[in-house]
């Protein structure tokens, strides 16, 4: 359960981004894993983001839901700076709620929040990012994560009858991200909303 505590102690995605940029230009990485290969992840998530931020397209679904609801909605997003579903989702997600005013998204490191983490965990693990949908009393609406359905699916279907290597997978999703520009999340997080506040003119 998230607390009013653990909002307050939480960081914008501005903040978030502002502490990605300034990790990748110092040779540093968020967590508790300080290796190389991470510290490498976090330089080229900032690129990732940074690309992210000035290109993504706000869906025209999304702007059709904006007037929608004016229930206050908070978005706690459980993440760290390595990870590369992170840096491909986030600022996507953060475009959405730039366009609805009613959608508050905060940010909580994972390493830093691990009891907090264990509840939220995927298949046994601690995958992120992790959304929490929080309504304006903090009672949890729903949740997304890590990564869009249709990626999810992907993996499932890779782990029963193995294609690739896992590094070529994630590669393959890295792939998929660029070439989707954030469209299918944007439609997927309208889906969810509609469930959430069963609100029916969220539907697509």
């Amino acid at each position: 359960m998230i607390t009013r505590e653990d909002i307050d102690k939480s960081i914008s995605f501005e903040e978030y981004y502002q502490l990605v940029e300034q990790l990748a230009k110092s040779g540093g990485t968020s967590g508790e894993n300080k290796s190389e290969a991470l510290i490498n992840y976090t330089k080229l998530n900032y690129s990732r983001m940074k690309r992210l931020v000035k290109t993504t397209a706000i869906a025209p679904e999304v702007l059709e839901t904006v007037t929608c609801f004016d229930d206050k909605l908070t978005w706690v997003v459980l993440t760290e700076s390595w990870c590369g579903d992170a840096a491909q989702n986030l600022p996507v997600l953060s475009k959405i709620a730039e366009a609805n005013k009613n959608i508050s998204i905060r940010i909580l490191m994972r390493d830093e929040n691990e009891d907090l983490m264990n509840q939220y965990l995927t298949n046994g693990g601690k995958s992120i990012p992790k959304l929490i949908c929080l309504d304006e009393n903090l009672k949890e609406l729903g949740t997304w994560g890590p990564r869009p359905k249709v990626l999810k699916d992907w993996l499932v279907k890779e782990k029963a009858n193995p294609t690739m290597e896992m590094s070529a997978l994630k590669e393959q999703f890295q792939v998929w991200y660029t070439k989707d520009k954030g469209q299918t999340l944007q439609k997927e997080m309208i889906t969810l909303m509609q469930a959430w506040l069963n609100k029916d003119c969220l539907s697509i």
